[in-house]
């Protein structure tokens, strides 16, 4: 009993440190991965966003927000943002590692 309650104990610990990442990223960062690639190796059209520079995620989805750039779903997505959630995704991604 005390053996199962350790692997219990155990695995709840593990669980939550691997959704720890998850949980520190700010309100919709992590849907991101939906289109962008998150793990090396990935052929995928669409950049990485991990490790990029913080004020070019801003400028592009600024450009995305006001129709500067055009793309299928990006302006939609954009628009879905307040500036400073958009400065807070833009951190957290450039904080990742490549």
């Amino acid at each position: 009993m005390a053996g199962s309650r350790t692997l219990l104990i155990l695995f709840s610990l593990l669980a939550a440190a691997g959704s720890a990442a998850a949980t520190d990223a700010p309100r919709g960062a992590t849907s991101c991965s939906g289109c962008h690639a998150v793990k090396a190796g990935i052929d995928t059209p669409l950049k990485s966003l991990k490790g990029r520079k913080a004020a070019e995620i801003v400028e592009a989805m600024a450009a995305f927000k006001s129709d500067r750039q055009r793309a299928a779903v990006m302006n939609r997505i954009a628009k879905g943002f307040s500036d400073s959630e958009i400065a807070a995704i833009a951190e957290w991604w450039s904080e990742q590692q490549p």
